[in-house]
C-alpha cells in the first residue's frame, strides 16, 4: 500500500503543479509563465516527487512509464493493475483540486469547444495550435519513447542514479518544450484523463490518442532499451 500511496500522491502533484501552473499562471499579461514555465513546471513535479517518493515505488506517476518499465524487464506485471489504478485516481483528485480552486470566481466556466480548455490535450481544432491527429500521434509516440530510454538509462544499475531524477525532470520539461504547441503535451495517459473529465465533451472523446500513442512509445522503448542498449556484463 505504501507503493500504491506514493505513486497516487507523486500523480496528484505532477497534475497539481503542472496543469495548475497552465491554469493559474501561464496566461497573466505581462507577468505570466507561458509556455515554458509550463513545461519547468511539469519538470519540477517529477524531479522533486522522484527524490521524495521514488525511493519507495519507482516513481512512475504514468501508466505509460509503469508499462515500459515493465516491457524492459523493470517491473513486477502483477503490480501494473493497481500501480495504474493509483495513479488515475491521483491524477483526477489532483484535477478535482484544481476545479474546486477555480469554481471560486465568479466568471469561471469551462468552454469545451476551446483547444486547451482546463489544460486538456487535444488533436485538430482542440489542438493548441491546429495540429492534426497523425502530427499528435507521432509526437507524442516519439516524445513517450525517448522519455523511457531517459528513464530506464538514468536508473540503470551502471548509471550515476543519484542523479537520476534531475535527469528525468529535465527531460520532462523538455518534452513540454516541444510539444505544448501540439497536444498541450501528454506523454501520461493519466494526466490526460484527469483533464478531460472535467471538460467532457470532444477533449474527453480525444483521450485515447493519449493512453494510445504513449503507452505504445512506452512499450517499444522499453522492448528497444532491454534488446539493444542495456549492458548486462
Amino acid at each position: 500500500m505504501k507503493k500504491l500511496f506514493a505513486e497516487f500522491f507523486g500523480t496528484f502533484w505532477l497534475v497539481f503543479g503542472g496543469c495548475g501552473s497552465a491554469l493559474f499562471a501561464a496566461g497573466i499579461p505581462d507577468l505570466g509563465i507561458g509556455y515554458a514555465g509550463v513545461a519547468l513546471a511539469f519538470g519540477l513535479t517529477v524531479l522533486t516527487m522522484a527524490y521524495a517518493v521514488g525511493h519507495i515505488s519507482g516513481g512512475h506517476f504514468n501508466p505509460a512509464v509503469t508499462l515500459g518499465l515493465w516491457a524492459g524487464g523493470r517491473f513486477d506485471p502483477k503490480k501494473i493493475i493497481p500501480y495504474i489504478i493509483a495513479q488515475c485516481i491521483g491524477a483526477i483528485a489532483a484535477a478535482g483540486i484544481l476545479y474546486l480552486i477555480l469554481s471560486g470566481k465568479d466568471d469561471f466556466a469551462i468552454d469545451a469547444t476551446q483547444a486547451g480548455a482546463f489544460a486538456s490535450n487535444g488533436y485538430g481544432d482542440f489542438s493548441p495550435h491546429g495540429y492534426p491527429l497523425m502530427s499528435a500521434f507521432v509526437a507524442e509516440f516519439i516524445l513517450t519513447f525517448f522519455f523511457l530510454l531517459v528513464i530506464i538509462g538514468a536508473t540503470d544499475k551502471l548509471a550515476n542514479t543519484k542523479f537520476a531524477g534531475i535527469a528525468i525532470g529535465l527531460a520532462l520539461t523538455l518534452i513540454h518544450l516541444i510539444s505544448i504547441p501540439i497536444t498541450n503535451t501528454s506523454v501520461n495517459p493519466a494526466r490526460s484523463l484527469s483533464q478531460a473529465v472535467f471538460v467532457g465533451g470532444e477533449p474527453l472523446s480525444q483521450v485515447w490518442l493519449f493512453w494510445i500513442a504513449p503507452v505504445f512509445g512506452a512499450l517499444i522503448a522499453g522492448i528497444v532499451y532491454k534488446n539493444l542498449l542495456q549492458n548486462n556484463t
